[in-house]
């Protein structure tokens, strides 16, 4: 799903979901030979692991075009990256039983949509690169009297690698899939850890995300008999989705591997100019290092490569914190954990994935979700049920949450308002304050100048001719107040080397006039500088606007007469305005007549637009749950709806159609820009560059990238047009029959393999057996898992495979060992037919890992709940019901409560959850709560055998919540003020508040005096 910041957000709110891994490296002994790690040891982790699935794209995209390392040479370097990083994740894991590779193959239409926006992105930041290089190499050879080494050059102008080859159908893939089969098959062979292994590969051939084809094997093999529940399984990816698809397998002992992606956040990293180490792109000067230096560098590297470390999500523990968290005291119906985390992934959605965009109102970084879970919390008893069952969306129930989030949009906007605003004046204070402290030489290398401590630097000073004549007609508070944070947002957004260039121009310019203040009979020289300074008066470029690099060559070299004449004008860069401004009333009108274009009357197209959201919801949480239910759906629209627009949901009737899958060239034509077509094969060239093709209007050359209320232009949305796939599928067919035979094969639909060796006894034997013997009588056969060590599915024969033969490397530097003798096969592979509908469900004979949260990590989530009430996220409680029978919950305080069904003829619906109280509870101390010994407090498993959980005594019928933050329960003598007032519960009256008494839990009427220091007014 790729849900923006989920991963760091998750990390906050629940730190002990992670952990560091334990890696052990090879030993270096001081002659110099390397001892491997003996990866057939006990994993130093404390666990032994299962099975390990490889979102291989979040590998592939580290080794070809590194943040933190020059990129590598070519692709067979390529190659060799991939197999280092992926042996380091295998030997830090040690899977016993199954490692699964899954390379993205083609993707539902859905997600083509976000594919095709970061490949268009990725080009032109790829040309900006390239002509921010060109750009510089000029520059360069202008500031060192018109010579440049050629050595330096290319280093310099090295083309980078095209990351949109890594796409299904591409010349890249299929090198890696070969690479890829070679290299388990070598380790196969060599790696006394793997050797009874199970390798299942999945390649880009294999229709379908990475992740989900991962998600469809697991779902396939709880569908077995003899699956065990209790199998160990890690996931290694760096999408945040990863974490809501653990969730959505429920699977208890689930783990998430990644890279600590903030390990040296904010260190220096490589010039994106020249790949070389040591300096910044903004202070690139193009210079190739000495050979030396590059050789004694690039030997200090591989002798102590810096390895970034990897850490767990362990899945198990945050079903932990979102039992404590979801758990709600007194409903009227069965509390499932399963159910409700189930709601809680469909809750995330909202926020934003791959497949649609978020609400307007809710943002991860702004606790969206925290504000849907309120919302859930608060209406769960009066909905009567879940708002989700296996991946199914109960729409009338969904309509509930909301409604509920409608009636806090227009506070939220005004809130988010705020905090910008706050956050904006204290950074231009702290930025003053800084500014201050260098002028009085308290701190930096030497004061500041600006223009109140000199006038001739820091103020931008402007020619009246540059004043606009036409002054806007509609002046806003934003345009006046944003000036000054404008250029810092257009420097933000702008790229490294366009910053060098600039400043490159301006020393260019200070020497000239040096030169002429020297000589100032030379009037040419005169001349020429100023139109230099001149320009460099002009608008600094940003990526949302940039000038061309010839447009800025040739101004910087217009001559004194041209200079002089009239030119035209280029308008300024400054901050985009926001006109929406969703903060002030009316915004909705004009956020659809300006995002959609529409009449702001048209409230039926609101709703339009609003039930595709809906069906858009549907679809994913289908896809999490079941699998794709359509590869044809589309969200057909760039924006999100309000809240406010979601109306008469129950009527909707959503209905999937399976549709075409569509093949890798047709993916790669609807993804593409112009500029990758290189990954394509010739034929298709011409649909994507002749102006009179039938398709050309899917490869705009620019295209607006809409900031959004956003500040940086990478958070815009992409405007492109929507792929028309009809239209596509008639050009791109037609150019069929002109393929080769090798193109042909490269858009074929391919299908898994299972590599394993001779090592793994049974299943090499039933294969042998039935493939290869003079017995053999079929091509096909469902394995047994007795012999596969649980692995459920089908094998059939590769014809072109036949075992005990050579292994080669495929590439053709040799990089890597021929094997004369191959100990392992390969077979196609085929998962289990699934026909049942994968549920929501802990299987039978699970035995659930040990508790990792404390009494007090769960009072603590607990507190935050329990004070997140629905005026905190700017709007009142929804009412249900009336004052007689109904729900009024405004943020409901309560403790963990079991809220299952009877237990050993006692009612636990007001029972607390908690085993290890079975004697009755005194009263507590005024003012302080006392804990009584005992174990942890698990909170998904009920009471020990034998044991049930008595009700507590004293206070509220039975009905006590410690809320141990001192959030809730004024123990001193005061109310019991719980954040709603107004507790209407089975019928009864508890207005603690005002002076009418009412029905205290059957008990004789308190009217209004003290007892022991509380106020049962």
């Amino acid at each position: 799903m790729g849900i923006p910041a989920a991963f760091r957000w998750l990390s906050n709110k629940y730190p002990k979901i992670i952990s560091p891994v334990i890696e052990q490296t090879p030993i270096t002994t001081e002659d110099g030979i390397t001892i491997p790690v003996d990866t057939t040891q006990p994993n130093p982790n404390g666990e032994e692991l299962d099975n390990l699935y490889l979102d291989m794209n979040g590998i592939v995209h580290p080794c070809s075009h590194p943040e933190d390392r020059p990129a590598p040479a070519d692709e067979e370097e390529m190659m060799l990256e991939v197999f280092r990083y992926t042996d380091r994740v295998v030997n830090m894991v040690r899977p016993r039983k199954i490692l699964m590779i899954a390379v993205d193959g083609v993707a539902p239409r859905a997600k083509m949509n976000q594919q095709r926006s970061r490949r268009f992105r990725s080009a032109r930041e790829a040309q900006e690169k390239e002509e921010d290089k060109k750009a510089l190499i000029e520059l360069l050879k202008r500031q060192n009297g018109g010579s440049f080494p050629a050595a330096d050059t290319e280093t310099v102008v090295k083309k980078a690698f095209d990351s949109n080859s890594i796409t299904p159908g591409t010349p890249f893939m299929d090198i890696l899939a070969l690479c890829l089969r070679y290299w388990c098959q070598y380790k196969l062979n060599t790696d006394p850890a793997w050797a009874k292994l199970k390798i299942i590969i999945s390649d880009a051939t294999v229709p379908g995300e990475g992740e989900h084809k991962i998600m469809s094997f697991i779902r396939s093999q709880r569908t077995s008999p003899n699956y065990d529940p209790n199998t160990r399984h890690v996931i290694y990816g760096l999408d945040a989705d990863l974490i809501m698809l653990g969730l959505a397998t429920h699977e208890p002992h689930f783990r998430v591997l990644r890279e600590d992606v903030f390990f040296n956040e904010g260190k220096n990293r490589t010039c994106k100019l020249c790949g070389q180490k040591g300096h910044e792109a903004n202070n690139c000067r193009g210079t190739a290092k000495a050979v030396e230096d590059a050789d004694t560098e690039k030997s200090k590297d591989s002798l102590t490569p810096v390895l970034k470390p990897f850490i767990w999500l362990h899945v198990s523990v945050l079903r932990e914190y979102l039992a404590a968290e979801l758990s709600i005291p007194d409903l009227p119906f069965r509390f499932d954990l399963e159910r409700a985390i189930d709601d809680w992934i469909f809750m995330c959605c909202f926020v934003g994935n791959d497949f649609l965009p978020h609400l307007p109102a809710l943002e991860i970084r702004e606790h969206g979700i925290d504000t849907l879970t309120t919302i859930w919390r608060t209406n769960l008893p009066s909905m009567g049920g879940y708002v989700t069952k296996d991946g199914h969306i109960d729409l009338e129930r969904a309509q509930v949450i909301l409604d509920g989030l409608a009636n806090q949009e227009s506070a939220i906007f005004k809130r988010r308002k705020e905090q910008e605003d706050r956050r904006e004046a204290n950074a231009k204070r702290r930025k003053l304050q800084n500014e201050g402290y260098s002028r009085n030489g308290q701190h930096g290398s030497g004061p500041k100048q600006n223009g109140h401590a000199d006038p001739t630097k820091g103020l931008q000073l402007f020619p009246i001719a540059t004043q606009p004549t036409n002054l806007l007609a509609n002046i806003t508070h934003d345009m006046v107040v944003s000036r000054g944070a404008a250029q810092d947002v257009t420097l933000a957004n702008k790229g490294a080397a366009s910053v060098m260039r600039d400043r490159l121009r301006a020393d260019t310019s200070k020497d000239n006039v040096d030169k002429d203040n020297v000589n100032k009979d030379n009037v040419d020289k005169d001349e020429t500088a100023s139109g230099t300074a001149a320009d460099i008066t002009q608008p600094l470029p940003s990526a949302l606007g940039k000038r061309k690099a010839a447009e800025l060559d040739d101004t910087a070299n217009s001559s004194s007469a041209e200079s002089s004449k009239p030119q035209p004008q280029v308008s300024q860069e400054i901050e985009p305005i926001d006109n929406v401004r969703l903060w002030e009333d009316g915004y909705e009108d004009r956020y659809y007549q300006q995002k959609f274009h529409k009449d702001p009357q048209d409230i039926e197209f609101r709703h339009k637009v609003a039930e595709a959201y809906v069906e858009g919801l549907a679809w994913v949480l289908l896809y999490y749950f079941q699998g794709c239910p359509s590869w044809e759906w589309y969200y057909p629209y760039h924006y999100a709806p309000f809240a406010a627009d979601f109306k008469n949901l129950s009527k909707m009737d959503i209905r999937f159609e399976k549709g075409r899958i569509s093949r890798p060239f047709e993916q790669l034509m609807s993804v593409l820009p112009a500029a990758s077509r290189h990954a394509l094969p010739t034929v298709f060239h011409d649909l994507m560059l002749n102006k009179d093709s039938e398709i050309i209007d899917f490869y705009p050359e620019d295209f607006e990238v809409d900031l959004n209320g956003k500040k940086m232009a990478w958070q815009g949305v992409a405007l492109l047009p929507f792929i028309d796939m009809s239209r596509l599928l008639k050009a791109v067919q037609g150019k069929y029959p002109l393929l080769s035979p090798e193109d042909v094969a490269r858009n074929t639909v391919g299908r898994e393999v299972l590599l394993l060796s001779d090592n793994h006894e049974g299943l090499y034997d039933d294969i042998l057996t039935t493939f290869y013997s003079k017995k053999q009588d079929r091509s096909k056969f469902s394995i047994n898992t007795e012999h596969s060590n649980g692995l459920a599915g089908e094998i059939e024969k590769q014809e072109d495979k036949v075992p005990h033969g050579a292994l080669s490397y495929p590439l053709e530097r040799r990089s890597m060992p021929d094997l004369d003798y191959d100990h392992s096969i390969s077979v196609y592979y085929d998962m289990p037919q699934v026909s049942q509908t994968h549920k929501s469900m802990l299987l039978r004979g699970v035995r659930m890992p040990p508790p990792a949260l404390t009494r007090s990590d769960i009072e603590v989530i607990r507190g935050k709940t329990n004070n997140r009430g629905g005026r905190n996220y700017g709007g009142p409680p929804q009412h249900y019901g009336n004052n007689n029978g109904g729900w009024y919950r405004g943020g409901y305080s309560g403790g963990y409560r079991d809220t299952r069904d009877s237990y050993n003829g006692h009612n636990r619906d007001n029972q607390r959850f908690e085993p290890q109280y079975n004697a009755p509870y005194g009263m507590p101390q005024p003012g302080r709560w006392q804990p009584s010994g005992g174990p942890s407090f698990d909170p998904r498993a009920g009471p020990p055998p034998g044991t049930y959980a008595q009700p507590q005594q004293g206070w509220s019928d039975n009905r006590n919540d410690y809320n141990r933050q001192g959030n809730d329960y004024n123990r001193q003598g005061n109310d019991y003020n719980r954040q709603g007032n107004d507790y209407n519960r089975q019928g009864n009256d508890y207005n603690r508040q005002g002076g009418r008494g009412g029905n205290y839990g059957n008990r004789p009427h308190y009217g209004g005096g003290q007892r022991r220091g509380r106020d049962y007014a």
